[in-house]
């Protein structure tokens, strides 16, 4: 079995994979100073809850925008589960082409997105990626990974809002029944919600109107959205077309699978 780990600036998102079937998963928060060995006791901690056994994990790949947490990661892998695990960096094979200025700036999470989304669509893609920040990118139809966008996430937006606004109270992040609020609460909530479905909306269509004078033979791309705001989101903006919440780690498993094909031995 293969342990899948995607570490964001917020949460890290722990998955297991038996072959293609993603069988558990565990979302946890992202603390910085988390050594191997606590890694190594929460991992374990799981698992009591789970039908997988540490035993069975024999491979384990990791994706990150928190560059402090490798080696605690790398320890687990090393420590706990006797594996060698793979990281997603410049270098590994991903089966994309990546046209950017500089290549190794693109965040390992946003190209993980872009080898989940062709791998499952094989077309044109505008992927969305609600975390901390919120992240949209362009994956071409010949898996070519062409750019993207990069915008405030919604949590942080609203956080803003909370701390710089003294005599506006921190609110619950839910739609109200109106856009139009009746009371401060639901005036905040409408706002911070409605107000960041347009500017996903807004962004996705600007995104449309110039890969259609950039890009004029490729198809009009599928816009899916993931991350962990999406929930909240996706009810709202009308420019997203479908919700993969397991997209990210489902991209690693693939990652990890491609890199697994160029070892001596393996089978292709």
């Amino acid at each position: 079995m293969l342990l899948v780990i995607d570490v964001g600036n917020t949460n890290t998102v722990l998955g297991i994979f038996d072959r293609e079937k993603l069988v558990e998963s565990w979302r946890i928060g992202t603390t910085v100073e988390r050594t191997t060995d606590e890694y190594g006791i929460m991992l374990k901690e799981l698992l009591v809850f789970s039908k997988v056994r540490r035993q069975d994990i024999d491979g384990m790949v990791i994706s990150s925008v928190v560059p402090p947490l490798r080696a605690s990661l790398e320890g687990l892998g090393k420590k706990y589960l006797n594996v060698e695990p793979l990281i997603v960096e410049p270098g590994v094979r991903t089966g994309l082409s990546i046209h950017m200025d500089n290549p190794r700036e693109v965040g390992a999470d946003r190209i993980v997105n872009a080898v989940a989304g062709w791998n499952k669509y094989h077309t044109s893609l505008i992927i969305i990626d609600l975390g901390t920040a919120t992240t949209f990118d362009f994956v071409s139809s010949s898996a070519v990974y062409e750019g993207g966008i990069i915008a405030p996430g919604l949590g942080i937006s609203a956080e803003a809002l909370f701390r710089e606004a003294s005599k506006l109270p921190r609110v619950e992040l839910l739609l109200p029944k109106t856009v139009i609020g009746k009371n401060t609460i639901s005036a905040m909530q409408s706002g911070i919600i409605n107000g960041y479905a347009g500017l996903i909306d807004a962004i996705v269509l600007k995104m449309k109107k110039e890969i259609k004078e950039l890009y004029p033979s490729e198809p009009v791309p599928k816009v899916i959205a993931t991350g962990g705001l999406v929930p909240i989101i996706a009810p709202v903006a009308k420019t997203i077309e479908e919700v993969n919440m397991d997209l990210t780690l489902d991209g690693l498993r693939i990652i990890y699978e491609l890199n697994q094909q160029e070892k001596p031995g393996a089978k292709s």
